[in-house]
């Protein structure tokens, strides 16, 4: 039988790719759309390009009727607003896949520090599992709660974990990346309004960008030692994409073929990981589709990693369904090919 799913947050675009990933998919039924808005307009007049495929209304969010009709809760409210939603969820026997950040930081000060506001769920945040599937699988199957990771860190972490975790570099390093204005979400603010943002690149939050910490949380735990990440994440003028540049400090000298042999030990048999040696990785060959691409050189300092993800897709909706096709035994690359 098709796995029952609720989408919440369905009328922003994150809602818009889960849908248009789930019609597709082979194993699954939609069954319920909702919003945080007060009408319930047909999702079509919220997705134009939804019309004759998908006309169900989205419905005020409703933690009782998603129970009853849902088995599985792709929850895309903001952070902290996830916190009001998933303990009745999962008190109601839902599995929920979170896309905000209030599951992703295992400490619950950590999380006051970087998002400003209190964790009120302690006891669910122990439970929650990481939902980055390349290093998480076995736990994520067994999972009630993911945490769906973010944009850049799945972009960062993918690249730099195989080199951390064999000891093949310092950890301690820059990420230099790019993303899509869709990546800021579709509420509209001056940074991401057209002219702000047309013809322009722009570097924000350097130094203080709430991805920051999941990404050493997760490398940390690579490396077995505290890993310093300087993330420096910039604006730039496309739709969709993230274009992530890692400057890694060697340790010895590894040669081309020694990191190449790495990346291929660590990611042998994933379907989403695209292993593309020194020619350099482009966000335009993985748009639309949930691969990740890495690419690597060495210059007489650093060994350089091109990784370019759809933040949309592997980013953000796509995850989501391949964490969703694990919890519930479906072909990892359903509804995703």
């Amino acid at each position: 039988m098709a796995t029952k799913v609720a989408i919440v947050g369905a009328t922003g675009y994150n809602g818009l790719e889960l849908i248009r990933i789930l019609l597709r998919h082979r194993g699954a039924e939609i069954v319920y759309l909702g919003t945080r808005s007060s009408d319930e307009p047909p999702i079509s007049s919220m997705h134009p390009s939804l019309l004759k495929l998908c006309d169900m209304p989205a419905e005020r969010i409703d933690p009782e009727e998603i129970a009853r009709r849902a088995e599985v809760c792709l929850l895309g409210v903001p952070h902290t607003a996830a916190l009001g939603y998933v303990p009745e969820l999962l008190e109601k026997g839902l599995r929920v896949i979170d896309h905000s950040a209030d599951y992703r930081l295992r400490d619950g000060a950590l999380y006051r520090q970087w998002y400003k506001s209190e964790h009120t769920d302690p006891g669910n945040l122990a439970k929650a599992v990481y939902g980055l599937p390349e290093l998480y699988r076995e736990q994520i199957a067994r999972a009630d709660l993911v945490a769906n990771p973010g944009c850049y860190p799945t972009a960062v972490i993918l690249a730099a974990w195989p080199l951390i975790r064999d000891g093949l570099v310092e950890p301690d390093f820059i990420a230099d990346a790019k993303s899509g204005v869709t990546g800021a979400g579709r509420k509209l603010t001056e940074a991401t309004h057209f002219p702000e943002a047309n013809e322009s690149i722009m570097p924000y939050k350097v130094g203080t960008h709430q991805h920051t910490p999941e990404m050493i949380q997760v490398l940390s735990d690579a490396a077995g030692v505290q890993v310093s990440v300087e993330f420096v994440p910039h604006l730039v003028p496309m739709d969709r994409g993230i274009q992530a540049t890692l400057y890694m400090k060697p340790k010895g000298a590894p040669s081309q073929s020694d990191i190449a042999e790495v990346f291929r030990a660590h990611y042998a048999g994933e379907p989403f990981i695209r292993l593309r040696g020194a020619a350099f990785a482009r966000t335009k060959d993985v748009s639309y589709t949930n691969f990740c691409d890495l690419a690597w050189t060495l210059t007489d300092r650093h060994v350089i990693i091109s990784s370019s993800i759809d933040n949309l897709v592997k980013g953000a909706a796509g995850q989501a369904v391949e964490n969703m096709n694990i919890m519930f035994g479906h072909e990892r690359t359903e509804g995703l090919e």
